[in-house]
């Protein structure tokens, strides 16, 4: 584990910012959150961005941002839509555990009361349902470790990680 980072990825509502700074408080790391980076680069909140930009750019600066990563020993929450880019995900991995935390369609769409005005990656005429399913395939295929995250707490979770990671 020593030099590895955690790597989590997942839908927009999964828990990965906030989870994520727990898990790097309790092992010690240092914690990044890749959307907060592409704000602070772009001046701009995520959906800013992706209205000024359209989908296909924000996309890669989402990359762009990713791969300007050299970290080791952090714990990184990525955006929602990382999962989209091979190129980012195969860099996420190089360094890292890519740990998914699974939490069901009906939870994420309760958890996110702000669709509108979050900074999530939609095609024309998709929904948070056609990104539920076409997502949760990718994450499924590419992580190292998967948790279900569904009905737990932040405590909970962070202990299923932390429990994993040591576990493997």
């Amino acid at each position: 584990m020593k030099g590895k980072n955690l790597v989590l990825v997942g839908m927009p509502g999964a828990g990965k910012s906030t989870t994520g700074v727990i898990i790097a408080k309790e092992l010690g790391l240092a914690f990044v959150d890749v959307d907060l980076i592409i704000q602070e680069r772009e001046g701009a909140l995520l959906q800013e961005i992706i209205d000024r930009v359209g989908l296909e750019q924000f996309l890669k600066i989402e990359e762009n941002a990713v791969l300007s990563l050299d970290l080791e020993g952090s714990v990184i929450s990525t955006g929602g839509s990382v999962i989209y880019s091979s190129a980012a995900i195969s860099h996420l991995k190089k360094k890292g555990l890519l740990i998914y935390l699974e939490v069901s369609y009906e939870e994420i769409a309760r958890r996110i009361s702000n669709i509108a005005s979050r900074g999530i990656v939609f095609g024309e005429g998709k929904g948070l349902r056609d990104i539920y399913g076409e997502r949760s395939v990718l994450y499924e295929e590419k992580a190292d470790l998967i948790i279900n995250c569904t009905g737990l707490t932040i405590e909970e979770v962070e202990q299923q990680v932390i429990r994993a990671v040591q576990n493997r």
